[in-house]
């Protein structure tokens, strides 16, 4: 493909009904439009973090590319990782309790995996990112505080990074996108060679 431009008006679909990963291609300069893929994600406790999130994301976007096959299809999926344990989204709030007490005062790892797919160019690019995060530690209070501010229950391991991290968040390590959950990164280099990016935008961060 090298670098030919994408044909004028052309948009990104993003399969996902993400506020955070449409606000992050918003930012970069993509146009975008959102219809998410009613699939049945994998979330298993013992899978491997990297095949599970892979796998989700690549099942997001392989459903919408075959209903829209002449545009650009984006899946992401995002999960964490403590001791061989994958942490999803929690069912109800005492699970999300039970989540941020396995992460208190401990370094867990963020896993995202990030799938391009344009049918009519034959193109399918699937990517994966992690990064670290060490939380502070937690007592009952300072999750109840947390929770007034977040709500848990739609994300993996129960946190989000964007807002409320005082609380509970000591430092972290690679991209910080990626912990919210589409490391601009690594979408900056799959969808630039496609013409997608308007104006480019530095993600990486990190804190310690």
């Amino acid at each position: 493909m090298g670098s030919a431009r994408t044909p004028p008006g052309l948009v990104l679909l993003l399969a996902s009904a993400s506020p955070r990963r449409r606000q992050l291609l918003t930012e970069l300069g993509v146009a975008i439009r959102v219809e998410a893929s009613a699939v049945t994600e994998w979330e298993h406790p013992d899978a491997d973090p990297e095949a599970l999130v892979t796998h989700n994301a690549q099942k997001k976007a392989r459903a919408m590319a075959e209903k829209y096959p002449d545009i650009p299809v984006l899946g992401a999926d995002t999960t964490v990782a403590l001791d061989g344990e994958v942490l999803n989204k929690p069912a109800d709030l005492v699970e999300a309790r039970q989540m941020l007490g396995k992460l208190s005062d401990r370094e867990h790892t963020v896993f995202t995996a990030v799938s391009l797919i344009w049918r009519d160019r034959g193109l399918e690019d699937t990517r994966c990112i992690t990064s670290r995060v060490r939380f502070h530690e937690l007592d009952a209070d300072t999750i109840t505080r947390y929770f007034e501010i977040v709500n848990p229950l739609d994300k993996a391991g129960a946190y989000g990074i964007q807002e409320g991290r005082e609380l509970i968040i000591h430092s972290w390590q690679g991209s910080l996108t990626n912990i919210m959950g589409l490391p601009i990164e690594v979408v900056t280099d799959m969808l630039a060679p496609l013409g997608l990016i308007a104006k480019h935008s530095a993600a990486s961060t990190d804190e310690s």
